[in-house]
């Protein structure tokens, strides 16, 4: 007797053949073939849903801070499925102030990489003297130093107040603090100070550094407007507020901004929420104080 066809047989002879290639894949993905995902760190990731840079980070093995540091223009609140990220590698390293230590990849040029980080073409070619433009190498250490005179983008464009806050510098003398500028409250309620503002031991300026142990919100410390309120390379998350007497305040590090440009705000209105950084493990606030575009002394003028 002749045995009935079950259901679908013949009929459907792709269906076939898609069910066996899909069994075929899932054993390749299984580790049958032994073939394996190559790393993340010294490749470009693309991001997917529910992907985050601390994530991203611990995957590839590398200190999210300078996962962060060699992709300058991304923002990790925004990202966006299909972006791209660049995950450095051990070897290479990201100062705060530069010059980054950074390996050559397939199609870079000294302008590619100057663009990528801010610098220009012309200094890369001076911080590797021995290293052409046309000699560069896959896998090649180069130096790449920052804030070269390049063009600032839209999110750069606030004051150069927050622009420096970090930058070290010779320091000036900012002539006399006005009489109102006294007894102003601090911008965090509770707090300590990690680092004081002054020279270091190369004579180079700080800007102040506050840490509160636990989530909190920095406060205008006087009258005031808002002339920038955005993020900045090496600066994170940053509030700007100009007070009478030619006096400017900055909150950088921020968490969350909790206000916009063009903002009227109050003593004590709240600007920003800081949040715990990774790389010290702290709730930080780097905190700066201006006269005339000058940095001075915030305890000259708080209480």
């Amino acid at each position: 007797m002749a045995q009935r066809p079950l259901a679908g047989e013949g009929r459907h002879p792709r269906l076939a053949l898609i069910l066996l290639l899909v069994l075929w894949l899932s054993g390749c993905a299984g580790g049958t073939t032994g073939w394996q995902a190559p790393p993340l760190a010294g490749n470009w990731v693309t991001i997917q849903r529910g992907d985050t840079l601390g994530e991203i980070a611990r995957r590839a093995d590398v200190p999210l801070v300078r996962l962060q540091r060699f992709n300058p223009g991304v923002d990790a609140r925004r990202l966006a499925v299909g972006q791209r990220i660049l995950v450095p590698t051990r070897r290479e390293r990201a100062p705060a102030g530069g010059p980054y230590r950074y390996q050559v990849r397939p199609g870079d040029t000294y302008s590619a990489i100057a663009r990528r980080f801010g610098s220009t073409p012309q200094r890369l070619a001076s911080a590797n003297p021995g290293v052409p433009a046309t000699g560069l190498r896959v896998g090649q250490l180069v130096k790449v130093p920052l804030d070269g005179g390049s063009r600032r983008s839209p999110s750069s464009r606030g004051d150069d107040a927050a622009a420096t806050a970090a930058t070290p510098r010779r320091l000036p003398d900012p002539g006399p603090v006005p009489d109102a500028a006294r007894g102003w409250p601090w911008p965090l309620e509770d707090y300590r100070i990690v680092r004081a503002f002054g020279q270091d031991d190369r004579g180079t300026l700080q800007p102040m550094l506050l840490a509160t142990p636990e989530p909190a919100r920095a406060k205008a410390v006087a009258d005031g407007e808002v002339r920038f309120a955005d993020s900045m390379r090496q600066l994170g998350r940053v509030v700007i507020v100009h007070h009478p007497d030619n006096l400017q305040s900055v909150y950088a590090l921020c968490h969350r901004l909790l206000v916009d440009r063009g903002t009227r705000v109050s003593r004590g209105t709240p600007l920003c929420e800081v949040g715990r950084h990774a790389a010290t493990g702290r709730h930080d606030l780097l905190f700066d104080m201006r006269h005339g575009g000058k940095p001075i002394d915030p305890a000259r003028v708080l209480r």
